[in-house]
Formats: structure tokens, C-alpha cells, sequence
């Protein structure tokens, strides 16, 4: 857990995300290799996954508020369909069966990791204003997304900021700050479904494992810092690469996943 917590922390503030995409397929082997029950590792797995980046993502977010890379006007606006999605999305996490959601969650962030590999950080950046329509279903799905997968969501919201004229560093430092309303959403939501399942997991309470969250939460807020610190001295148009060829990964990694179920 120690070894994981610390890139996971270092990514999060780097890259804006939570860290979940690191953290979740990490706390499910630990778990396994524990004995705990088969039936609930993944649930176990996303709602402690979604209890660590609460804080996390709040260092992350104040790190890169100092450089002035957060929209909060965007936060607030987008962030409240993205809550609804991450309520829904967590209702049918408790009965989910994950196959075609992998896949589907691996082919969106393949495309989203080449966009950025391509598209080129412009001088004059020129702000599209996001339609209603738009934030409703995109934050919707993100959400929703997001849930299953105990993720931040940032790995489709710094694709989505970017696209509508946002540079790669407030796209990043606001995607985190909508990454901290999924966590709280879905650590809540996790909490109690797994209180209303009755799962008497080993000490957790809900899908919330404890001493994963407190052995994780120190490591993971020291190294956030520095990964947000990190990102704004590195060139922007190489900011975008890494983060794609980074989505490229995740998405390699998630494929093979599915191939596994």
C-alpha cells in the first residue's frame, strides 16, 4: 500500500486525476490476497479508492489554484450533472457486471489519449462557451462513468476542458476540483450501499476500507502537492503528450482487463 500510495499521489497532482485508474486494480489485489470476500473485492476496491482521493484531490486542487489554473465558475456549473451521474452510476455499481462497461470505458480514453497526443497547445487559446445541453449529458456520463470505476473522472474531463479552449493547466486543476465532488459523491454512495448490503466487511465501514484509507491519505496528499508544483514547470504542449500517451496506457491496461472477465 505504501509503495502504491506514493506514484499514485505524484500523479494525481501531476495529471489532475485522482488517482483511482492506479489505486483501484492495487487495493482489489491486496484485498484478494487477504482473503477477503470475492463477491465485494471490486466494491471494496472503488469505494475506498473514492475515500482517498477525497483528500488528495483537495491538495491537488489548492496547489493549483496557487498558479491560478482553476475555473471554479466551470466547477460549479458542470460539477452538478456530473454529482447526478456519480449518484446513478453508484446505484448500479452495488449489481453491476463490468465486461461491456470496461470495454466501452477503454475505447473512449484510447481515442481521448490520441486527441491530446495530436492536437497542439495554441498561443491564443479562444474559449467556447459550453452549451447547457452539453454539461448536462457530458457531466452525466462522466459521472456515471466515473462511479463503476472509482476514478476522479479527470481522465475525460481534461480531454473535454481541453477541447473547448481550456490550456492543458486549467484544464487540469479543474478537473481535479470536479474530481473532489465525484470522491465525496461516490464514497458516500459506497458507504451506504454497503452498509444497506449488510457485507460486515473486515474493518471497513460500507465499502470503505480503513486502514487502506489512513495508510494511503498522508502519502497520497504529500505526493499530490508535488506532482501539482511539478506540472506547472513543464512545457504545455508536453504536458499534452504525456498525458495522452498516459490515457493510452490506462486504456491498453483496462482492454486487457476486459479480455480477462
Amino acid at each position: 500500500m505504501v509503495l502504491t500510495a506514493i506514484p499514485v499521489g505524484f500523479v494525481a497532482g501531476l495529471f489532475g486525476i485522482g488517482g483511482g485508474l492506479i489505486t483501484v486494480p492495487f487495493l482489489y489485489y491486496i484485498f484478494g490476497s487477504l482473503g477477503i470476500d470475492q463477491a465485494y473485492l471490486m466494491h471494496l476496491a472503488v469505494g475506498t479508492s473514492f475515500a482517498i482521493i477525497i483528500p488528495t484531490s483537495t491538495v491537488s486542487v489548492l496547489t493549483h489554484h496557487k498558479f491560478k489554473a482553476v475555473d471554479f465558475d466551470i466547477v460549479k456549473s458542470y460539477g452538478v450533472y456530473v454529482i447526478f451521474g456519480v449518484i446513478f452510476g453508484t446505484l448500479f455499481a452495488a449489481s453491476l457486471k463490468t465486461k461491456s462497461l470496461v470495454l466501452f470505458f477503454s475505447i473512449v480514453i484510447f481515442f481521448l489519449g490520441i486527441y491530446l497526443i495530436l492536437i497542439k497547445e495554441k498561443e491564443n487559446l479562444v474559449m467556447i462557451k459550453i452549451k447547457l445541453h452539453l454539461k448536462v449529458i457530458l457531466g452525466f456520463i462522466v459521472g456515471f462513468i466515473s462511479a463503476p470505476m472509482g476514478i476522479g473522472g479527470a481522465v475525460m474531463n481534461v480531454p473535454i476542458l481541453k477541447f473547448f479552449g481550456y490550456s492543458i493547466n486549467k484544464a487540469i486543476g479543474s478537473a481535479a476540483a470536479i474530481g473532489f465532488l465525484i470522491a465525496l459523491f461516490g464514497a458516500i454512495g459506497f458507504l451506504i450501499t454497503g452498509n444497506y448490503l449488510k457485507t460486515n466487511l473486515p474493518l471497513s465501514i460500507g465499502f470503505l476500507n480503513i486502514p487502506a484509507f489512513l495508510i494511503f491519505i498522508p502519502i497520497t496528499t504529500f505526493m499530490a502537492r508535488i506532482g501539482a508544483r511539478t506540472v506547472h514547470k513543464i512545457d504545455k504542449n508536453k504536458i499534452s503528450k504525456f498525458f495522452g500517451i498516459f490515457l493510452i496506457i490506462i486504456a491498453s491496461k483496462f482492454l486487457l482487463e476486459y479480455l480477462k472477465l
